[in-house]
């Protein structure tokens, strides 16, 4: 039963969507569920089914997973009646998405592995589309998303399988609202707040309520601005600003010839949000084409995968201009090609000839990024031979007169003067607050005085050196080189994230490039270096003034006479080299294909975290989007666009490790840094976008600490707690403390001496927490709902991915070969022992890992040995372990090997009914789901201790 908070707002929203036009109808289980689904469906085809051909249709829906029953819910479904007779129906309306059917129900109750009663559900012609859960308030939101996360795993797919449907989650303390779409995958931090046209949150369930779950707007949202990720198989819902971003740009091409631009700041999915106005545009009668047009180095490997996954067979990815021309004179209503093929299609007359027919027609031109290329001769090309061309822009950065490098007619050629009005605004300050993208740590290394005492102080001026003799000096370069290897490891969480140097100047890169090698070679790093840049463009004049675009990739292999600097060239193909060594590959710059696909691969493999770091002067600092990348180091002059798009590229969102972007400027870029963000957002919002200094989250750290010493004085406070009210507050309190820690560690300034706690105290209620982390792990056996089963304990802030099985292997190697005896040794196993108590990943394995210390690694004379014996003893202990849990199952031991494997393969756990095809003797029907949840858990146990983790 809900708590009496919960149960109140529960009544009231039921209330309030009924006076919205939801019907309440009572629906207590499936067999409800099923039978109101016939009537409901009946109702909107106008049609009756007889039992077996409403079973052809249940049979249908009930096949598939989320994603496959999303495309199934839009789809049409064709099945001979009783009399022979063909027929067709729809599950839902798109077209006209208000003439649905909807209703309201809550506390449906729904059994798979274990029972759960889901708070709110609104069903569209008889199937569960949103599902909402509510909270009591006071508890973090985060705690409904972990609960619609455990229903994933628990019970929406059994019976029928029909809360697969669900297309989006709705979750609420009453205070806070958020929603998102039904995707397995995805994390917290993709649950969004929905706003007004003026990106003003609606927070409040009942303000929520009649602005989104109106059933109008909800079977819009639904029908029209979800999208079906085909490459990852999910559901994507779009964000409230790119909402209104496409509803604004098809009002304007549907009621006027005007142009018009969106001003979505950098990180906000942008692609996305263009990609789904293309799509409605498409279907407007009048509109004769719809050509999306991205700069060439955009369309690289992952975009093109991204534009496929939104419309098959979209993507114009050859090198070919005849394929275009192909598509603009046929019937292709949706067209994906670069800038540059554009141009030639409509400036070479062998082409014009061809697509003469669409000059006086309505064609939409949709530029992805139209800060960067427009202001050349294509933008005023398009214009001149599409006569009724209606051109829309998506820009992070628009270009004013305040940082515009172009002319049009003699004036500076700004968005404004391009693409008319300015139709929808998403600025960077409204993508922080909302948890779209994160704000930027800056720090600024040089020779300060007041500074000399701190880690940013190394001995290079800053504000004096502006000559590019100084800048280039040998001198300065190592020590900023030595550095950034010293500082890497704390940037990036120890290698969790990895990063990207941008410099002056090609020859500069060189420079910096050759020293890594060096200090490389001597063995000062390990680090897995690579970089990328046009040889054929004189790139180092546009740095003086800190605004660049980047090159073209049609010059970056013509030959010398025209373009080319030989020696760039040379330099690259040696770097390439390197490339190849370390990746197994084979690239080279002989043709521009050739080092397109290098392009490629490097940002594949940035994205993938296979290179630690990428060193560029221009390429990358645009468009290039990388979660994994947390820090930028900066030695070049940046300013306006261009400083806000190079710092973007620290910025996404992952997981709740990466708190900030981190920003490393080797030159004084603060003054320049504070006109960008002004430019971009406000001069308040300086506070917003930069975190603040190391002394303020000091103070919040130690604010969170008296916090925490008011639930548990000392270490030992924890053990006499006997409610999991205490718990749940130690939790909640030590969670604010490692969530501080986790920002004040990317400082260089950072050391624990600055705190009121030590590392041997935090380690110590680190200790606790990960023992009632343990405690509340599922135990396989339905028992009574806890407070702190949907606690989220983010030990990814307490887990360093160097921790691992081989990382203590390693320790264990050095101490066989150290020949310590005494307490020296006992003190150095201790320190083991610790490191094994306080990681979450190796907790399981702790028990195992000690008894391989006490008992096998006294009789290893050899370090080199230590890998060896361990697998042995490993292989041995997870074979018993196996054998154990068959012979206490009555498992049949082929099957149960199969069904690890499987879940080891999928994720995905078991379900009750697969569970127990394990059993060699039928149990009773009453003891069924107890013995299948057990065998489930015994099985995540076994992976846990025995796989995950051990093989890295």
């Amino acid at each position: 039963m809900s708590s009496q908070p919960e149960y109140i707002l529960e009544q009231k929203l039921v209330e309030q969507l009924q006076q919205l036009g939801h019907k309440k109808v009572t629906i207590c289980n499936e067999a409800d569920l099923i039978k109101n689904l016939k009537t409901q469906l009946e109702i909107h085809n106008k049609k009756t089914f007889s039992d077996t051909e409403f079973e052809k249709i249940l049979n249908h829906l009930s096949k598939g997973n989320v994603f496959e029953k999303a495309k199934t819910l839009r789809d049409r479904f064709h099945f001979f009646k009783d009399n022979g007779t063909s027929e067709w129906i729809e599950f839902i309306s798109q077209d006209h998405w208000c003439q649905n059917q909807f209703q309201v129900t809550n506390q449906i109750a729904q059994e798979g592995n274990f029972k759960n009663r889901y708070d709110v559900t609104i069903l569209i012609n008889g199937l569960p589309l949103v599902q909402i859960e509510l909270k009591r308030r006071g508890l973090e939101m985060k705690e409904a998303f972990n609960q619609i996360n455990r229903y994933h795993h628990q019970s929406f797919n059994s019976g029928s399988g029909l809360f697969n449907y669900v297309q989006l989650f709705i979750i609420s303390n009453g205070v806070n609202t958020k929603y998102y779409s039904n995707n397995a995958k995805q994390t917290f931090k993709q649950t969004f707040f929905w706003s007004d046209e003026h990106n003003n949150n609606i927070t409040q369930l009942d303000h929520f309520a009649p602005a989104f779950l109106e059933p109008c707007h909800i079977a819009k949202m639904i029908t029209k601005y979800i999208v079906l990720n085909e490459t990852n198989k999910i559901l994507m819902v779009l964000r409230p600003y790119q909402y209104y971003a496409v509803e604004k740009i098809v009002d304007r091409v549907r009621n006027t010839d005007k142009n018009g631009f969106i001003w979505h700041t950098t990180g906000s999915g942008k692609t996305l949000t263009s990609f789904k106005a293309s799509q409605i545009l498409k279907e407007i009668p009048k509109v004769e084409k719809v050509v999306f047009v991205v700069d060439r180095k955009d369309l690289d490997y992952q975009t093109q995968k991204e534009f496929d996954a939104f419309e098959k067979g979209s993507v114009d990815a050859t090198e070919n201009t005849a394929h275009l021309v192909k598509q603009l004179s046929d019937n292709t209503k949706l067209i994906v090609t670069t800038l540059q093929k554009l141009n030639t299609a409509i400036t070479k007359e062998k082409h014009g000839n061809k697509i003469d027919k669409l000059k006086d027609k309505k064609v939409v031109f949709i530029f992805d990024e139209c800060h960067r290329s427009q202001f050349g001769d294509t933008h005023q090309n398009i214009k001149k031979y599409f006569k009724n061309a209606q051109m829309i822009g998506f820009t992070g950065t628009p270009i004013s007169e305040v940082n515009s490098i172009g002319k049009i007619d003699g004036a500076p050629a700004t968005t404004n003067r391009l693409f008319e009005d300015c139709l929808h605004k998403y600025v960077i300050t409204d993508a922080i607050r909302d948890d779209n993208v994160l704000k930027f740590s800056v720090e600024y290394v040089g020779r300060y005085k007041e500074k000399e005492g701190s880690n940013t102080y190394i001995d290079t001026d800053v504000e004096a050196i502006d000559t590019q003799e100084l800048l280039e000096s040998p001198k300065r370069l190592e020590k900023i080189a030595d550095y950034l290897i010293a500082e890497y490891g704390r940037k990036t969480h120890g290698g969790t994230f990895n990063a990207m140097f941008c410099v002056s100047s090609i020859d500069v890169l060189q420079k910096y490039y050759d020293l890594f090698q060096k200090k490389k070679e001597e063995g000062q790093h390990n680090l897995k270096i690579a970089t990328i840049f046009s040889y054929g463009t004189n790139e180092e004049s546009k740095d003086a003034n800190g605004i660049y675009d980047e090159p073209e990739f049609g010059m970056v292999a013509e030959p010398q006479a025209q373009y080319g600097d030989s020696h760039s060239r040379n330099v690259l193909e040696r770097y390439i080299g390197h490339y190849n060594e370390m990746f197994g590959a084979n690239y080279s710059t002989k043709d521009s294909q050739d080092f397109y696909r290098y392009y490629n691969d490097v940002a594949k493999r940035v994205r993938n975290k296979e290179v630690d770091l990428i060193i560029v002067v221009n390429m990358f600092l645009t468009g290039f989007d990388s979660p994994q990348l947390n820090t930028l180091f900066v030695d070049k002059n940046l300013k306006y666009h261009g400083l806000i798009q190079a710092f973007s590229r620290t910025n996404r969102l992952l997981g709740e490790k990466k708190s900030q972007g981190n920003i490393v400027c080797f030159r004084n870029l603060k003054s320049a840094t504070d006109d960008a963000v002004t430019l971009f957002s406000n001069k308040e919002a300086i506070q917003e976008i930069i975190i603040h200094p190391i002394e303020d989250y000091i103070e919040l750290f130690n604010a969170a600490l008296d916090t925490l010493k008011i639930v548990a004085p000392e270490i030992d406070s924890v053990n006499s707690y006997q409610t999991e009210q205490e718990k749940f507050e130690f939790i909640t309190a030590f969670r604010e403390v490692m969530r501080v820690l986790n920002v004040l560690k990317s400082f260089a300034d950072f050391d624990f001496d600055k705190l009121e706690m030590t590392e041997f105290e935090f380690d110590g209620y680190k200790s606790k927490y990960l023992d009632i982390w343990n405690e509340t792990k599922p135990k396989g056996v339905e028992g009574k709902a806890s407070i702190l089963d949907d606690v989220d304990f983010e030990l990814e802030l307490i887990h360093r991915d160097e921790i691992n099985v081989s990382y203590i292997l390693s320790l264990l190697a050095n101490l066989t070969d150290s020949n310590l005896k005494g307490d020296k040794l006992e003190k150095k196993k201790k320190e083991i022992r610790d490191i094994l108590s306080g990681d979450a990943k190796l907790r399981s394995k702790k028990e195992l890992i000690e008894k391989f210390i006490e008992e096998n690694l006294p009789h290893i004379s050899d370090g080199d040995n230590v890998n060896e014996e361990f697998e042995k003893y490993w292989n041995k202990e997870k074979n018993s372990a196996f054998e154990k849990i068959a012979t206490e199952e009555s498992l049949n031991k082929d099957r149960f090997r199969d069904a690890i494997d499987d879940f080891l393969f999928t994720s995905k756990t078991p379900k009750i009914s697969d569970t127990l095809k394990l059993l060699e003797i039928k149990p009773k029907l009453t003891e069924r789901n107890n013995i299948g949840r057990r065998i489930i858990q015994k099985v995540q146990d076994f992976v846990d201790v025995f796989i995950d983790g051990v093989a890295s």
